[in-house]
């Protein structure tokens, strides 16, 4: 029952709201004790910023500057706390870790406008340990168009600059996340990419009418083309299929929900594309959160294993599809 999450917004959680407090003891849904207690294998760690916290001090510039503060603040708590967790750039390096009782850190970055169409500044990243970047947010940016209602908007796609960017990463060996992205970034990325991509933390349109979900169409897409996405606990993105309840910032997060988005990923994507991407501490938690923190995952395991999930699928669906992508696009 290892388990493997692909997203939370942790880091900006303790540095800019919960002062005095450290991954070992924080009013988060993500601490090393939490952790523990969930047999976490890896979490991944976002570094995001949100442009418009940004607008007086460089827009895009400033967000850059602050994802170094983040990368260093992350290094520093695996220092700290480096007997429970330790940073992963690699599946060798994650396997080390687990085969010294750690937790292995993964760096990401959310919102790849920070690059400001400057291509050596993914090397840079990679140097300083990021692995998985978040193409866009929910604003345009030099590597392309967000999820959008406006039709033009979502059909729009990779800019030049876009498509140097997804080539560099798989040359990296950076793994590309997809969530957040338009239609027509989506399926320009699958186009560009020779390896395999993620939606890190995307849910089911079918079972949500929300742009920020991904429809059959592109669940079968990303799935034959070794792909995965992590069921995202955000209760708007999990909804009942009414636009307008979609976008309810007060939506429940309830466990049902969430086995619902797992079924049908695997009913439409098979066995090796879901995964986990909770988006912990990446959202208001206003209304019911039947899995408030990571401490209480078994929740959905017992539900998905209720409903006649195998133990083969689950293990697959808490680490192993994860741990394939990571196989095969991370550098050793």
């Amino acid at each position: 029952m290892k388990l493997i999450d692909m997203h939370c917004d942790t880091i900006l959680k303790l540095m800019d709201v919960d002062e005095g407090a450290d991954l070992m003891d924080n009013h988060c849904s993500v601490s090393i004790p939490f952790m523990k207690e969930a047999d976490t294998k890896a979490q991944f760690f976002a570094c995001f910023t949100y442009l418009k916290d940004f607008e007086d001090k460089d827009g895009y510039e400033g967000c850059y500057e602050r994802v170094q503060e983040m990368i260093h603040y992350l290094k520093g708590q695996t220092h700290k706390f480096q007997e429970q967790i330790g940073l992963a750039g690699s599946f060798e390096e994650m396997q080390k870790n687990e085969a010294e009782g750690k937790i292995s850190a993964v760096l990401t970055v959310e919102e790849g406008g920070i690059l400001c169409d400057r291509i050596g500044r993914l090397d840079t990243l990679y140097e300083n340990g990021i692995r998985l970047m978040t193409l866009m947010w929910n604003y345009e940016n030099c590597i392309g168009y967000p999820n959008s209602r406006e039709a033009a908007v979502m059909s729009r796609g990779l800019k030049p600059f876009g498509i140097e960017v997804v080539r560099r990463m798989n040359a990296l060996g950076m793994i590309i996340d997809i969530s957040h992205a338009s239609d027509g970034t989506f399926w320009e990325v699958l186009k560009y990419s020779e390896k395999p991509l993620v939606a890190s933390h995307s849910n089911c349109r079918a079972l949500c009418k929300h742009p920020r979900n991904l429809s059959d169409n592109m669940i079968r897409s990303l799935a034959s083309s070794g792909g995965i996405a992590g069921v995202n606990f955000y209760g708007a993105f999990l909804g009942t299929g009414n636009e307008k309840e979609a976008d309810i910032v007060q939506a429940d997060s309830k466990v049902d929900a969430m086995k619902a988005h797992i079924l049908h990923m695997l009913k439409v994507g098979g066995s090796e594309f879901p995964a986990i991407g909770t988006d912990f501490d990446g959202f208001d938690a206003e209304g019911i959160l039947e899995i408030p923190d990571v401490s209480k995952m078994e929740r959905l395991w017992d539900a998905l294993k209720k409903a006649g999930v195998s133990e083969d699928q689950l293990d697959l669906i808490w680490s192993g599809n994860v741990e394939r992508v990571m196989r095969e696009t991370l550098r050793h």
